[in-house]
């Protein structure tokens, strides 16, 4: 008890430093990106009015006092006003997150539906026509990125068949063509570790157990082998969610889904720091604690890991 306790409070302490350290880098980098302030101010705008707003912005200060002013005010839940919206970035954010949880949450759910079964059969008939052409589809679904994917269904369905729409949040179809081009990358490789962990179940003692003692085949797959195999696959199932998040900028930049994607891509074109500050440090917390409790779930399902951390 006392080990688990120990390695839960380093881990907590590495959270923090992971946040700080991202912190840092995301502040550093969207500065150097450029001044914000020649997008602001109208092209007739004189340079002592342009000094005035640099001044008001706090953005004439050296970087240590304005890290340590952001820093300070994040913790409190005020991560500064858009410098395009002249809104409060945590409001267009939390706004915008609805929009990129719908589409995460049907990428998921293709993911799960599709890659689980299809994995589980791939390894119980290994070497048939179905195994085969799951690894074709797994090595192809690895193979193609997002935004070209994206692109050839806009074309098939959008512009040849005009079957789907493909822009934009308005009826659930919208949410169709992003949402597959998401979860296709993350299929493949859920599909193929779901294959590889069942192959090194089937051939466990306890399986063939299982099995000679008549149960039927169907509860061998599932009840033992499987089960025996979702350790690794709960893993990364935990942790797909929030990266499909964090690569959900490309897809929602393709098909214009009014998403943190496009609000980040937009914020980048504008130099809006707050905003780029607030949807990285948003997402980063997110995956670093999802993280963090996949470390103490793995625990739980197997207590006979050792951390020698």
């Amino acid at each position: 008890m006392i080990r688990v306790q120990r390695y839960l409070i380093g881990r907590l302490i590495q959270s923090i430093v992971s946040m700080f350290v991202v912190s840092v880098i995301v502040f550093a980098l969207v500065r150097l990106s450029g001044d914000p302030i020649q997008i602001m101010m109208p092209a007739e705008a004189s340079k002592a009015d342009i000094e005035l707003m640099r001044g008001h912005l706090g953005l004439d200060r050296p970087w240590a006092v304005q890290y340590w002013r952001f820093a300070t005010q994040a913790l409190q839940g005020d991560f500064g006003r858009s410098v395009r919206f002249r809104r409060p970035a945590l409001d267009l954010v939390t706004k915008r997150y609805g929009a990129t949880l719908e589409l995460g949450g049907l990428a998921v759910l293709i993911v799960i539906t599709v890659a689980l079964p299809v994995g589980v059969y791939s390894a119980v008939r290994r070497g048939s026509a179905l195994d085969y052409a799951a690894r074709v589809f797994a090595a192809l679904g690895q193979a193609m990125p997002p935004f070209w994917l994206g692109l050839v269904l806009v074309l098939i369905f959008g512009v040849l068949l005009h079957l789907l729409p493909t822009s934009g949040r308005g009826t659930p179809l919208h949410v169709l063509l992003p949402g597959i081009t998401l979860g296709w990358f993350a299929v493949a490789g859920l599909m193929r570790l779901t294959r590889s962990s069942m192959l090194d179940v089937l051939g466990s003692e306890y399986v063939k157990l299982a099995r000679i003692k008549g149960l039927p085949e169907r509860r061998v797959i599932w009840r033992h082998a499987f089960k025996n195999a979702a350790l690794p696959v709960v893993t990364f199932a935990a942790l797909l969610f929030v990266a499909l998040l964090n690569g959900s900028i490309i897809v929602e930049t393709v098909f214009g889904w009014p998403g943190l994607g496009l609000l980040v891509i937009e914020a980048v074109d504008s130099r809006d720091y707050p905003i780029v500050q607030t949807v990285v440090l948003f997402l980063s917390a997110m995956y670093i604690g999802v993280n963090l409790l996949v470390d103490v779930l793995y625990a739980y399902l197997n207590p006979k890991i050792r951390y020698s951390r």
